[in-house]
């Protein structure tokens, strides 16, 4: 147990041929020495785990080589190569600037740099981390490394090359890592699995790959961890079981069954994810690049930006050619919308369902406009709730009342749902209106002040009801006769609640805060004479004064479009608040004090206090 060494140590490049997806840097160092055009300030910069440290080594061990090859390698057989690396080399000299940051660390390597190298030309001084210096031991290393001795050659490693100052940088020749890719990071693992007798698949390496986000040491790292637990048979399977990755084939799945809008299967696979553990934010997010995979696998030229092995390959370019590029367009905007809105949401998995609703929904239409912002499209969607599965009914079959609003029947009030912040909506034009013998339901708390759209003054815009204002909600005014049709649909509590929200969530940013109003309004639905009428309550007549403004604009249109009612009729209630509160000043908290206190006049009397 005590000679094991992690994979990152144990194979750490030695050699400038051996770094792993560096190869331009390497090349100019090596060109570098080989022609003996040293600088004596470098600079390397870059993420985290991509070889900087290695490099850094590397070219010190180089450069100090009494026997280096043609080819501008190190021989790693002289005195200077040995003493490296069995690490006892005197002439390379690394300090850790997280740790030794201040002016007397520096002072002291600036003592060391005044020393020659016993063994051979140079004294190489890896600062790492150099960013987390102060400001005053950057000042105190200005001079030493503008104008250093000969035998002197610093280099700096970092990963936030912003934070060093700028009189620095200009010091430095500067070379900047990039992140490994996948390939590179996929082929080093298999020679690392291969070195040491493991049995890999490509999947599995590859999400280890991908898992590392560009980082050879994390990747390294995480290849440790997957090996102790699978005991070196590294599989897919294994793999995404240990690290608790999302499978591909859940997304596999998901596009499989929107595409033949089994919407309630998709729903039941969306829960089978959250049961394992999963949130939903990386689900949205893993949806969203899954459905760009499928864009870029329907063109055999934009198929090798997939960073997917083989196998998986084929099942993303057989999946994309289902797939309509209208509906690709429509769903990943859907998907990036939902990322965007999800934290903000209130109701996080409504928000994540009502994204997959939509993209459902979208795979059966033939209006999906490529690449322009989708519109705001909610169909009711299970059993007797579903408008279509009405219309094609059998003979004979009737909605439950638990699902719709029966003719003639009331149905039970309830509150709104929290809001599903959703996609663009472009509302249409109507004019709301309503007939003037409809009469809403007795409600079940304190007296309400009733305000229909026809009743409200333009003007009124008052927190209080003004003389005017109640005379107003005290006239009838002629109202549009609106005769119920045999093509109307009865309409549920569930359903109109989701698209009074779905409503709400489309308007503009300046009407935010009455959108959140929406959000949390009751209503209650009744029926009378074959016309269902929504009752809305509003907490005073500014409200409802806006309310009939959104309502005219296209809320109750979009309503009566999307519940399949063209009868429909909205119906607002302002609730009376006749609270009166008095604000007593001390005086007159005193003498209730000692009216209730008896005891405390004589208090006062025999003290003789006075209140102040």
């Amino acid at each position: 147990m005590s000679d094991y060494i992690v994979s990152a140590r144990k194979y750490r490049p030695l050699t400038f041929d051996s770094v792993v997806g560096q190869g331009a840097i390497a090349t100019t160092l090596k060109n570098a020495i080989h022609s003996g055009k040293l600088a004596h300030a470098y600079l390397f910069c870059g993420p985290r785990g991509v070889g900087k440290t290695t490099c850094a080594r590397i070219f010190a061990k180089t450069i100090n080589c009494m026997n280096p090859r043609p080819d501008g390698e190190a021989c790693g057989e002289c005195e200077s190569c040995m003493a490296f690396q069995e690490g006892r080399s005197m002439n390379i000299h690394e300090l850790d600037a997280a740790s030794n940051n201040s002016v007397d660390d520096i002072r002291a390597l600036i003592d060391q740099v005044r020393i020659p190298p016993q063994i051979g030309r140079y004294k190489v001084f890896i600062i790492d981390e150099v960013h987390m210096l102060s400001t005053a031991a950057f000042n105190a290393f200005l001079k030493t490394l503008e104008e250093p001795p000969a035998h002197a050659i610093f280099i700096l490693a970092t990963t936030e090359k912003h934070k060093i100052l700028p009189t620095i940088l200009s010091r430095c020749q500067i070379y900047d890592f990039q992140r490994m890719s996948i390939e590179n990071i996929v082929s080093h693992l298999t020679h690392v699995a291969e070195s040491e007798g493991y049995a890999t698949e490509p999947a599995a390496l590859n999400v280890i790959a991908q898992k590392a986000d560009g980082g050879m040491r994390d990747a390294l790292s995480i290849f440790d961890q997957v090996v102790s637990y699978t005991g070196g048979n590294i599989t897919y399977a294994r793999v995404i079981e240990n690290l608790n990755v999302l499978d591909y084939e859940y997304y596999f799945r998901l596009v499989d069954l929107m595409l033949d809008r089994k919407i309630g299967d998709a729903l039941l696979l969306y829960d089978e994810i959250l049961g394992k553990g999963f949130d939903g934010a990386p689900f949205v997010s893993g949806l969203a690049s899954h459905l760009r995979d499928l864009l870029v696998s329907r063109d055999a030229v934009t198929t090798q930006l997939l960073h997917v092995s083989d196998d998986i390959r084929q099942r993303y370019v057989q999946q994309a050619q289902r797939c309509k590029p209208q509906w690709l367009y429509r769903a990943i905007s859907l998907a990036n919308t939902c990322d965007l809105n999800y934290r903000t949401s209130r109701n996080k998995r409504l928000q994540v369902e009502l994204c997959i609703i939509e993209c459902a929904q979208a795979a059966g239409d033939d209006d999906a406009s490529a690449g322009r912002r989708p519109a705001r499209r909610l169909k009711p969607l299970f059993g007797n709730l579903a408008a279509g599965a009405v219309r094609h009914a059998p003979k004979g079959s009737q909605p439950s009342q638990a699902d719709a609003v029966a003719p003639g029947a009331p149905a039970t009030p309830g509150a709104l749902a929290p809001n599903p912040i959703a996609s663009s909506h472009t509302s249409p034009n109507a004019v709301a209106s309503t007939p003037a013998n409809a009469t809403p339901a007795a409600p079940s708390h304190p007296p309400l002040k009733t305000m229909r759209l026809s009743q409200l003054s333009p003007s009124l815009s008052m927190s209080k009801p003004t003389a005017d204002a109640a005379a107003a909600s005290q006239t009838e005014s002629p109202a549009e006769v609106v005769q119920p049709s045999a093509s109307d649909l009865p309409v549920s509590l569930a359903d109109f609640q989701m698209q009074w929200h779905a409503y709400a969530a489309t308007l503009p940013q300046e009407e935010k805060a009455m959108s959140q109003r929406m959000q949390i309004m009751s209503a209650e639905l009744t029926v009378e004479g074959g016309i269902v009428t929504a009752t809305v309550r509003v907490e005073n007549y500014t409200v409802c004064h806006q309310m009939q403004q959104i309502a005219a604009k296209g809320l109750l249109a979009y309503l009566r479009q999307h519940l399949h009612n063209q009868s429909l009729q909205l119906h607002f209630e302002v609730v009376e608040r006749n609270e009166s509160t008095h604000v007593y000043n001390k005086y007159e908290k005193l003498k209730l004090l000692r009216e209730e206190v008896p005891v405390l006049n004589d208090f006062i009397t025999t003290l003789e206090l006075e209140l102040v």
